[in-house]
This record gives structure tokens, C-alpha cells and sequence, in this order.
């Protein structure tokens, strides 16, 4: 089957998304998420390429880029083979670590720009495992509200679509951020990302706190309708094997194949 061509972009912005090998997690620790920012900065140094935003969840990578005239494909080539070097040297495996292919589409305007910056901080909110960007670590969030690593992440650019002064375009940046917007942006979203127990443990956290089920897992054991709901909801709205959503909900696997 022929590959489809990359869009090209006319403004050279970029949203892209790395995902992990067979889906799997590709940053089983913190430390392994610093690494690969280090191999980011790494990378700027020798090119001219400028990042505006990116998110490390566990099982992919968002990220937001102006080529400014690189070769996209070298670099996010550079980007996840420096990576991935480390990572088979870490675990004592080889082959691939992401995918072959990373997706991307094109950026063409201000307004899209602001978007995708603001989907992008956003997706760790939509996976449940926090609140509100400000809560999540391996985003560039931070980067824009306490202006700092902006030597390797150009901050200024973006918040100067908000406003002159730079404290204003903070404030104007933190406020736009939490905007609901219900635009389809590139995503892992057919492919449910949350598959594995961790991810689970935070989305089922997430999920009881919004539902107000102040007993947690012995309240949906004690109410059989409750627990069908819970059950079909993890089934539908995640990635969850029926084993892990047993084990999650402390109850037999039998249970969750049962419930309709």
C-alpha cells in the first residue's frame, strides 16, 4: 500500500504526535521524559528549527514546531533516534521505539496556532490525569506562565499574539487556555491511549471525583447499576483491557464480561 504524501505546510508550523512502538509506553519514568527534552535541546542547538509547545504523555508525543527552513523529517528523525538510542541502552532491548512514521498536520494561521497550543497543554486534562494544565509536568505549560527554558522554547512569539506587555500576555494566555474547544485536532484518539494500569488508576480517579462517588471502588461494588455503568463506560471511552478494568474496580473478570 502506497504511503500517503505529507501535507506540507505553507507557514512551515507543524502539530505532530510520536507515538510508541505497538503502542506501547515508551517513558516508563520521569527521568526518561527529562531525556528525551534534553535530546529536543540537543537537537535545537545545532539547527534553526523553533518549538512552541509540546506534551510528553506516557505512550506519546505532542509537539509544536516552525521547520524555519530545517528538514522536518531529519529532525524529528534525529529527535527520536538520540532517544531511542538511550532507551534500548536503558532497558536492554533493541528496535524501534515510536512508530516508523510520525504524524503531522499543518499549521497554516494565527488562530489554528493558538488552538493546537492550547489542545496540545490540554491533553492530560482530556486523559483525566489532571485537572488543568497547570497541574501536569511535562508539558510546556509552565514554560508560558513562569517564562522560563525560553532558550530553547520560543515563548515570546506566541504570547505576543495575546498582548504587548508580557505580564498581560500571561494572564490573557493562562485564561485562554482553559476555553473549552471542541476543534478536531490531529490525535491518538481513535486508538484510546489510557491501556495501561497506571494510566487506568488516574482515569478512574478522575472520573469518580467528576461522578461524586465519594466511596470510590466499594460504593460501585455495593450498586450492581452503578457498576454496569462504570464497567461499559471504561470499556467505550478507553483503551482498557477487561482485566485491567477488573482489577481496577477490585472485582472478577468475570463481572466486567458479563456486564452490558
Amino acid at each position: 500500500m502506497t504511503r500517503q504524501a505529507r501535507k506540507l505546510s505553507n507557514t512551515g508550523i507543524y502539530h505532530i504526535i510520536m507515538r510508541g512502538n505497538e503502542r506501547k509506553n515508551v517513558f516508563p519514568d520521569s527521568n526518561d521524559k527529562q531525556r528525551f527534552l534534553d535530546g529536543i535541546k540537543a537537537k535545537k542547538k545545532e539547527s534553526s528549527f523553533l518549538l512552541y509547545a509540546y506534551c510528553l504523555m506516557d505512550n506519546h508525543v505532542h509537539l509544536l514546531l516552525n521547520t524555519n527552513h530545517d528538514d522536518l523529517a531529519e529532525t524529528m528523525k534525529s529527535i527520536t533516534v538520540r532517544y531511542a538510542s538511550f532507551y534500548n541502552w536503558k532497558y536492554n532491548r533493541v528496535g524501534h521505539v515510536f512508530q516508523d512514521r510520525f504524524k503531522s498536520e499543518p499549521v497554516e494561521n494565527e488562530r489554528q496556532l493558538l488552538a493546537v497550543i492550547r489542545y496540545i497543554h490540554n491533553n492530560p486534562v482530556k486523559a483525566g490525569m489532571v485537572d488543568k494544565p497547570a497541574d501536569y509536568e511535562w508539558s510546556s505549560f509552565s514554560n508560558y506562565i513562569q517564562l522560563v527554558g525560553t532558550t530553547w522554547l520560543d515563548v515570546t512569539f506566541v504570547l505576543g499574539l495575546f498582548a504587548n506587555d508580557q505580564k498581560a500576555a500571561v494572564n490573557e494566555f493562562d485564561k485562554f487556555s482553559m476555553e473549552t474547544d471542541d476543534t478536531p485536532f490531529l490525535d491518538c484518539e481513535a486508538e484510546k491511549p489510557i491501556r495501561t494500569l497506571v494510566e487506568g488508576r488516574r482515569y478512574l480517579k478522575k472520573y469518580l471525583e467528576n461522578r461524586a462517588i465519594v466511596k470510590g471502588i466499594g460504593q460501585i461494588r455495593e450498586d450492581k447499576q452503578l457498576r454496569s455503568e462504570v464497567i461499559n463506560h471504561l470499556r467505550t471511552q478507553t483503551g482498557l483491557s477487561q482485566r485491567i478494568i477488573a482489577i481496577l474496580l477490585e472485582i472478577n473478570k468475570s463481572t466486567v464480561e458479563r456486564s452490558k
